[in-house]
C-alpha cells in the first residue's frame, strides 16, 4: 500500500530521495542540472506527495537489476550473475591498486624532491607506506582468486 502523500515528509525520507536521484544521474537518466533543480525540490518538500513528484517519472529501482524472467533458461541466467560479480570484483582491485598507486606516487614523489633539495634526512621512508599496503593488496589479489575459483 503507497504511503498517504498527505503525511508529512521526514529528513530520512528527503535523504532517501535525494541519494535516489543521486544514483538516476550517476546512471544517466537526469543530468546535473535537472539533478540541482530535483534536489532543490526534495529539500523544500513538506510532504511525501511532493516527494513522490520529483521522482515521477524516473524508475523506482535500476531496471538492470530486476530479476531474470522465468521464461529465461537459468543456466544463462546464473553464467550471467557469476560473469558480472567477478568483473564486480575485477574493478574493485583495480580501484585499490589505482588508488595505491597514487598515494605510493604522491609520497615518493615528495621523498624525491626533499632528497633533491639536499634534507638531511633521505631514508626511504614512503617504503613505509606503500610497502606494507601493496603487501596486503598483493594477498587480497592473489588470495580472492583461489577462493573465488
Amino acid at each position: 500500500m503507497a504511503p498517504n502523500p498527505d503525511l508529512r515528509a521526514s529528513d530520512a525520507d528527503r535523504d532517501r530521495t535525494a541519494e535516489s536521484l543521486r544514483e538516476h544521474c550517476a546512471e544517466g537518466r537526469i543530468t546535473m542540472e535537472e539533478l540541482q533543480e530535483r534536489l532543490d525540490a526534495v529539500y523544500a518538500a513538506k510532504t511525501l506527495g511532493q516527494l513522490q513528484e520529483v521522482t515521477s517519472d524516473l524508475p523506482e529501482e535500476d531496471l538492470y537489476q530486476l530479476p531474470v524472467p522465468a521464461s529465461q533458461p537459468k543456466s544463462t541466467a546464473s553464467a550471467a550473475v557469476r560473469a558480472s560479480s567477478g568483473d564486480l570484483e575485477h574493478r574493485r582491485l583495480q580501484a585499490m591498486w589505482g588508488a595505491w598507486a597514487v598515494v605510493g606516487g604522491i609520497n615518493l614523489v615528495i621523498w624525491l624532491i626533499l632528497t633533491v633539495q639536499g634534507a638531511a634526512d633521505v631514508y626511504p621512508w614512503w617504503i613505509w607506506v606503500a610497502g606494507p599496503w601493496g603487501a596486503l593488496l598483493l594477498l587480497r589479489t592473489v588470495l580472492g582468486r583461489r577462493h573465488d575459483g
